[in-house]
């Protein structure tokens, strides 16, 4: 009896990444999808309890609602749809289903036919035929399709769906060439589908039952089962071990299981546990009748004091005081196997040990010191999980469907929904994590302890925000890290609770994106601008007003301040200068020459550095008024002045040479 997981089963790169974001986006954002994420009902449940809606329609979405596109992608249509609504567009299209829209728009717009193998009900199928103003051929069987015969002589771009059955694609491919040996073939199937249904194809072949994994509604899920089918007749499609027909016998079979791309790691490893618990359960009741009855009369199950009389590597031996000593092996000694025994115990010391078995043949008893301890802890173990009592331990192991946490000497099992409150699509990562949790379940009989993790965060979430909200109001400032950053803005940790700063917010200047003024971890200081206790959305404020450049722009500026600006952009109606860095002014085009011109750019450039009068100002509506003609007119008054300051010029008449009389001849004459 063997059973072996597929390694490619699971969550492929484009739904993982679509998943991860959607549960980061649903703490910070309100947020709904263009369609179901992906096939899985128990990611679809538990994002809804996240507050993740699901619309089938662009005119469905709240105006504050940002929407996801699925991995799935859709038409270039739909797109403009959200925008023409003013919706924030998360757009999580795998990236293997974006190459194939950019090869059927751009061959669509050069005129060829494009064909698209694959189902036309599919909803990446769909959102390829979008790109190409939904007038592509769709094919999904060619045997049913006559009208092949028809693309003779046409321009032929063929692409695939990215899950389609290899099969069907070369199929079809050979069956369009023949009409149209042009034809230009794009394999578009992603790497992963066929890294999976090639694996599906070997580990079928050699199992005695397979099983699929997935949604009854995915795609990929239900080409693997038809790839499975093929080769192993105990083929079953489920979506949760519950689905397992009753009457299946695994004594002694090879049972191999794959999953579809939508299917979460968690379930498959829920499947290979269930699996393995049924396949061991009648074993492990007669190795629980045989301890139970036939090795009473031997004491197993006492619990008796020793000393230690011997330390042999990694073994203790411990003299009971019986007719045989006991040994305690490392790994019932503690839990951890790189500790040595001898830093655990010494020789002579008093130990209790719980008698684990007898074995008469060879004389030698198998003790437990762990399993005393782990009996002593059990009756805390149960009055916490009473009490509800909160209890710190250590992540120290994955085991299939979760963690195991070492806490006081026990060790207590940790789902892995209840290890997080976000999806953790690798639990690796959470090793030696030191953890709060609350046991959830407790059952004597079973020894069974189930606990959480996810309900202790979540408590103290609620703390937190209740104590927020309870202090909260317009105005008040905080000081939070920059906990992540969108194309809209910069999310900021009030503690516990956080706030959007929008990307107007953050500079007084225009900007792109957010990393142009601030990234993930620093450190700023806000306040908050307005708030909504129902919908607990928080906005903050982060520009100070003294920053403002209006503001020292007030501080600086006077009308008839005559003073140097650069032109920054023409208008038919004048030229806008700046004063400052977000502070610019008009030169209306009357008051930018001495003259009637037909246009700014007759005279001015853009770039130019120009001399101007600020001639008004209207800091209300944030409006200057700059002139050039006024400098002009200065100039021309200032002439005219200093010519009226010189002396007048007088006549002088001059006499002729007739007139002329000299002053000696005069006298003469008297």
């Amino acid at each position: 009896m063997s059973i072996k997981i597929a390694e490619t089963a699971g969550f492929c790169y484009g739904v993982k990444r679509a998943v991860d974001e959607v549960y980061r986006l649903a703490e910070n954002k309100k947020t709904a999808t263009l369609g179901e994420l992906i096939h899985n009902k128990q990611v679809i449940a538990d994002l809804a309890e996240r507050g993740v809606r699901v619309y089938h329609s662009p005119e469905d979405f709240p105006k504050d609602t940002a929407a996801v596109i699925r991995t799935h992608g859709v038409g270039s249509d739909v797109i403009a749809g959200l925008e023409k609504n003013n919706i924030d567009i998360i757009d999580l299209t795998c990236p293997f289903v974006a190459k194939i829209h950019k090869i059927a728009g751009e061959h669509y717009r050069q005129g060829y036919t494009i064909v698209i193998v694959g189902d036309k009900e599919h909803p990446e199928v769909k959102g390829i035929n979008g790109h190409c103003e939904y007038n592509a051929v769709i094919l999904y069987d060619p045997d049913d399709v006559p009208y092949i015969k028809n693309l003779s002589g046409k321009k032929i771009c063929i692409v695939a769906q990215t899950t389609i059955n290899r099969e069907k694609f070369v199929k079809a491919v050979e069956y369009i060439k023949r009409a149209e040996p042009s034809a230009l073939v794009f394999d578009t199937i992603c790497n992963a589908t066929k890294e999976r249904q090639t694996e599906a194809q070997k580990l079928s072949s050699e199992s005695d039952i397979m099983i699929v994994v997935g949604g009854k509604h995915s795609s990929n899920t239900r080409k693997l089962y038809e790839i499975s089918a093929k080769n192993c007749p105990q083929t079953f499609s489920i979506e949760t071990f519950e689905d397992m027909p009753q009457n299946v016998i695994y004594k002694n079979k090879k049972i191999g299981i794959t999953a579809g791309a939508s299917t979460p790691r968690c379930i498959i490893e829920e499947v290979y546990t269930k699996m393995e618990e049924k396949m061991n359960s009648q074993e492990e009741q007669f190795a629980e009748l045989l301890e139970q009855h036939s090795l009473k009369t031997l004491n197993t199950g006492d619990i008796v004091t020793g000393k230690v009389a011997e330390i042999k590597g990694n073994e203790v031996v411990v003299d009971l005081g019986f007719k045989s000593d006991g040994i305690i092996t490392l790994d019932n000694l503690t839990d951890d196997s790189n500790a040595k025994p001898e830093d655990l115990v010494k020789v002579g010391d008093d130990i209790k040990v719980y008698v684990v078995g007898v074995n008469d043949a060879e004389g030698k008893v198998v003790l437990s010191r762990k399993k005393v301890a782990a009996m002593e802890n059990w009756k805390k173990l149960e009055e916490a999980y009473e009490a509800k009592s909160i209890l710190e331990g250590k992540i120290t192991t994955v085991v299939k469907g979760g963690v195991m946490v070492a806490t006081n000497g026990s060790s207590i099992f940790v789902p892995a929904r209840q290890v997080s409150e976000r999806f953790v699509s690798d639990l690796q990562t959470l090793i030696n994590n030191d953890v709060r949790l609350r046991i959830i379940d407790f059952d004597k009989n079973k020894r069974r302890v189930i606990g959480s993790v996810r309900s202790v965060l979540e408590d103290e979430r609620k703390a937190r925000e209740e104590a927020f909200w309870s202090a909260a109001e317009a105005g008040k400032e905080y000081t939070g890290a920059v906990k992540s950053i969108t194309n809209f803005g910069a999310f900021v940790d009030l503690g516990g609770v956080d706030g959007l700063v929008h990307i107007s917010e953050l500079s007084w200047n225009k900007i792109k994106h957010p990393s142009e003024v601030v990234k993930e971890g620093d450190v700023l200081t806000v306040y908050i601008k307005d708030m909504d206790r129902e919908t607990k959305k928080i906005s903050l404020g982060y520009k100070k007003q003294e920053d403002n450049p209006w503001v020292i722009a007030q501080n600086k500026y006077n009308i008839n301040d005559v003073i140097d600006v650069k032109i920054v952009r023409m208008m038919p109606f004048g030229a806008f200068a700046e004063i400052l860095p977000g502070v610019d002014g008009l030169i209306h085009i009357s008051q930018i020459a001495d003259r009637r011109i037909g246009k700014p750019e007759d005279v001015l450039q853009t770039g130019q550095t120009v001399t101007v009068k600020i001639t008004d100002i209207n800091w209300e509506n944030k409006k200057i008024s700059l002139s050039i003609r006024a400098l002009i007119q200065a100039e021309a008054d200032a002439a005219d002045a200093a010519a009226a300051d010189m002396p007048e010029a007088v006549p002088v008449e001059i006499p002729t040479a007739e007139e002329e009389t000299p002053a000696s001849e005069d006298k003469t004459d008297e």
